[in-house]
């Protein structure tokens, strides 16, 4: 019988689903095609078809949880400016135990990123898409007089490079930074770049 490209991109979600569960167990430290064919009761030959090299099966990964982490953000109406700001950057935040999870997942990446040119161009352009969305609530918030009118650039950078490290500590120590901790310590930042500029929305006071 001849395959249709229903039938291959069936399999294409099955392969990914089963990434997605070798990454949820062992993280990208654990992601072989021989772990992938192991999850699907496959061979790793049907896997080769989807991806010729470790590489491959690596940066499809690393979309793999760009798309989920997109299609967690919380839905729903957004605030404008600094509302909007704190909002996306609490969806980062491992404040949750599958926020958590996602962001141990998201960060064993960076060590198979950091050792190939390709993949670490891609993480590249994922943060500048991120710094990018932060800009863009930064400078809203700079229009309502809600931030200082200071280089959205550098604020965007700033806040993210918080939010990162403050990811980075909540894993390492979820007992020191329980989600409450994490929430105050974020408006604590934000509050301290809004206060030049006298603008501090309800959620920050």
């Amino acid at each position: 019988m001849p395959r249709h490209k229903g039938d291959h991109e069936a399999r294409r979600r099955d392969v990914s689903a089963a990434v997605w569960r070798v990454l949820a167990a062992h993280g990208f430290g654990g992601l072989t095609l021989r772990a992938v064919a192991t999850e699907m009761g496959a061979t790793t030959g049907l896997l080769t078809h989807y991806f010729p090299s470790k590489k491959d099966l690596v940066a499809h990964a690393l979309t793999l949880l760009d798309e989920h982490r997109t299609a967690t953000r919380k839905a729903g109406p957004e605030p404008g400016g600094l509302g909007a700001l704190r909002a996306t950057l609490l969806d980062i935040l491992p404040s949750t135990p599958q926020a958590a999870a996602d962001n141990r997942i998201w960060v064993s990446s960076w060590d198979a990123a950091l050792a190939d040119p390709d993949l670490a161009a891609g993480h590249a352009a994922r943060y500048a898409r991120s710094r990018e969305r932060i800009r863009h609530h930064v400078r809203e918030a700079q229009r309502l007089g809600e931030l200082p009118s200071a280089d959205a650039d550098d604020l965007a950078a700033s806040v993210l490079s918080f939010t990162l490290g403050l990811v980075v500590q909540a894993l390492f120590s979820p007992q020191e930074f329980p989600p409450e901790r994490q929430v105050r310590l974020l408006d604590g930042h934000l509050a301290t770049l809004a206060a030049p500029a006298g603008g501090l929305p309800n959620g920050l006071r």
